[in-house]
């Protein structure tokens, strides 16, 4: 594990100079920036999630964002913490879970004392976990940890405390502090972790940019083309419902049909008997 930095700038950059670092250009300085934190970001976000492959996919994450917002970055008093922060995060996020390459456990580490560590470390709570690696892992002190978990300093502390009374409990060996960040170091240190090349992370960065680039613009213009069509195809004025039906009451019924009478039978049997075809039914006759 190191160190943070006490400087804004890797250390690669610390040794150019102030005038030669100063006149690197974005892509130098991010790749000097990844090249000085990388390596330990690879480490932390390991012990965090227990995960070989999702602790080189957080710290990917975390340069690609920081790629994409290279201004905001660049000016940060620490860079490095910025982007711990966000491979943290991202390491930790419990949506994690519900991938189905997250679901099958990994091998652990091979030597027995490693793999005792890493499993109690991976029984604390999540932030309990992350206070501990960022105090007694990375060596920020208390007020800059609470800081970076959000959380308040007697939060932080508590946390701590506690943290490591539930370690000391498994491993009574780790009590003291000083062992135990020598322990972590040395787990995370024994386990053959490679991060991406800086060029290849910029790359990826600049991929998820243009798909989402491309996404807005698709979405703006499906709205568009909804909106539209519904302007187009929605009628102008207003119509009112009709009405449900309701029964009309007073009015009798209408009566059914009976039988014909002596006077209907025998118009009927007339009727019947004129001629049904010819001008005799067109002009009357004179009576």
């Amino acid at each position: 594990m190191t160190q943070r930095s006490a400087t804004p700038l890797p250390a690669a950059e610390e040794r150019r100079g102030p005038h030669e670092a100063a006149s690197l250009t974005p892509a130098q300085a991010f790749d000097a920036l990844y090249a000085f934190c990388a390596p330990a970001l690879v480490r932390q976000t390991f012990l965090l999630s227990g995960r070989r492959e999702l602790a080189r996919e957080s710290v990917e994450r975390a340069f690609q964002y920081a790629w994409e917002h290279w201004p905001e970055v660049a000016r940060d008093p620490d860079p490095p913490g910025w982007v711990r922060a966000v491979a943290h995060e991202y390491a930790l996020s419990p949506w994690h879970r519900l991938r189905p390459r997250h679901r099958r456990p990994e091998p652990p580490p091979a030597a027995p004392p490693d793999r005792a560590l890493l499993e109690a470390f991976l029984t604390l709570p999540p932030t309990y976990r992350r206070t501990v690696l960022l105090y007694d892992g990375v060596g920020l002190d208390l007020p800059e940890t609470a800081a970076e978990t959000q959380a308040s300093t007697p939060a932080a502390a508590r946390r701590l405390l506690h943290a490591r009374e539930e370690i000391a409990a498994l491993l009574p060996d780790l009590a003291d502090p000083a062992v135990l960040h020598r322990r972590l170091t040395e787990v995370a240190s024994a386990e053959p972790l490679r991060a991406a090349k800086p060029p290849a992370v910029r790359l990826g960065s600049e991929r998820r940019a243009r798909f989402w680039t491309r996404a807005a613009i698709a979405f703006t213009l499906a709205v568009i083309g909804a909106t539209a069509l519904t302007l187009r195809t929605a009628p102008t004025k207003y119509e009112p419902p009709v009405p449900a039906g309701e029964t009309v009451r007073g009015v009798p019924p209408k009566p059914a049909p009976g039988t014909l009478s002596d006077t209907e039978l025998e118009l009927r049997a007339k009727l019947r008997a004129q001629t049904a075809h010819g001008p005799e039914r067109l002009l009357p006759e004179t009576r």
